[in-house]
């Protein structure tokens, strides 16, 4: 029995078998070469919860700034902002914490804002700033940004060595750089 969701396969030379789902809700299965689509539809059947799951949560990011019609959603209102830095004040600078741990990097302190022009930021003194609106973006992208300001606790520049640091911890940090290209400027735009 074939899944209730249509996907994608990318075989290349790699182990294992992963599912992904992007940002517009496209599921994205990455297999070995030898593996055969039997093997792959037994994979995504076995995987099917955590899809189907994760397929909803990215339907509900969308709608989040995108009205029916495709046309960019209504500003936020002061409520719905409040809303986003509470839940943003729990949840980033916890996960901060973890990355933080799992990388042997020190910091100062997170502080959460509503920001109109950067996801994040990492000053001098070793302070991190996070964008309250990266609730809206997808898990993975919310740890990208993290890790790119853990980073420059290490390399306060995009050099070569700082950008092999972020991608030893975030191996698909260009997905994620383009998720924030392509979507970052309509979550943006809903900043009151």
């Amino acid at each position: 029995m074939r899944s209730a969701f249509g996907y994608e396969v990318i075989r290349s030379r790699r182990r294992t078998v992963s599912a992904e789902v992007k940002p517009d809700g496209r599921v994205v299965i990455r297999a070995p070469l030898f593996m055969s689509s039997v093997e792959i539809d037994r994979f995504v059947r076995q995987k099917q919860d955590w899809i189907e799951r994760h397929v909803g949560l990215q339907k509900k990011r969308m709608a989040a700034w995108k009205d029916g019609s495709g046309n960019t959603a209504p500003p936020l209102t002061d409520d719905q902002l409040e809303v986003l830095k509470k839940a943003a004040r729990d949840k980033l600078p916890k996960r901060t914490a973890e990355l933080a741990k799992v990388m042997g990097i020190s910091y100062g302190r997170v502080s959460v804002r509503a920001q109109k022009s950067r996801w994040g930021s990492c000053s001098s003194a070793g302070n991190i700033n996070l964008n309250c609106l990266l609730m809206l973006a997808p898990d993975r992208v919310q740890d990208y940004v993290i890790i790119h300001e853990l980073a420059h606790r290490r390399h306060m520049d995009h050099s070569p060595r700082f950008w092999a640091l972020v991608a030893s911890y975030c191996p698909d940090h260009t997905d994620c750089r383009r998720w924030l290209r392509d979507y970052g400027s309509g979550l943006i735009s809903r900043l009151p």
